[in-house]
């Protein structure tokens, strides 16, 4: 009962991440233009250290434990491609929310492989949890800009849905810890589908964003989410 209560807790907290990133964008007021330029690009240069650094420290190496290298490089390439199938549909009905859509197709397959792995006892599932947490908040805050630049959502609806979708963490995780505990083939399939995902999305989504002319503190941002990760890897293995 213990762990079921610590993995609700867990995806839910990793999941208020997201509005929690889109309240950041919604009380953001820099006055100078360039600081605020640079802020931004900065806040998804770090989403994206943490995206890698969760796909590189936890997602690919728990993923390879428990599948043969061919099945393991297909899962993760059609990972990719679905990714990018869904980002071609997206793109094609000109919908606002292609960062919305990418956010939660790596939340939910990653909220499913954090409650396995509070099921099998591994001691990644803290800091998978922790670095779910710290890829939300900039991809709350760049799927609240996205949508907000749009007359159809209101700043507090936007907070309101993203605050609702949080429910989706527990939902997953806890099916990943009471159901796939015992199948940790395909507990291994989701991390390495979602990993292929994942990256993906950091090069076609954050990492063009991330580029600003003159500035070079942005990229500094992926370096310190990168590290971070690194530091929770390092203390808990």
């Amino acid at each position: 009962m213990y762990l079921l209560l610590t993995v609700v807790v867990s995806t839910l907290l990793a999941g208020l991440a997201m509005p929690l990133g889109a309240s950041i964008a919604y009380f953001e007021n820099i006055e100078k233009k360039w600081v605020q330029e640079e802020f931004r690009h900065s806040v998804m240069a770090f989403g994206g250290g943490a995206l890698l650094s969760a796909v590189a420290l936890v997602l690919v190496p728990e993923g390879m434990v428990n599948v043969n290298p061919v099945p393991a490089c297909l899962w993760f390439i059609v990972g990719g491609l679905s990714f990018m199938s869904l980002d071609i549909h997206l793109k094609k009905i000109n919908t606002p929310a292609s960062q919305l859509a990418a956010m939660l197709s790596d939340f939910i397959p990653e909220s499913i492989a954090l409650g396995a792995a509070f099921a099998t006892g591994k001691n990644s599932a803290f800091l998978l949890a922790g670095l779910i947490a710290l890829q939300n908040i900039p991809e709350g805050f760049s799927a609240y800009r996205e949508l907000n630049a749009t007359s159809a959502y209101k700043p507090r609806k936007i907070i309101i849905m993203f605050t609702l979708m949080a429910i989706l963490g527990p939902i997953a995780g806890v099916s990943g810890y009471l159901w796939l505990s015992e199948y940790p083939e395909v507990i291994s399939v989701i991390m390495l589908f979602a990993s292929g995902g994942i990256l993906y999305s950091i090069f076609q989504d954050l990492a063009p964003q991330v580029k600003l002319e003159n500035h070079w503190a942005p990229p500094m941002g992926a370096v310190l989410g990168f590290v971070l990760g690194m530091f929770g890897f390092m203390v808990t293995t």
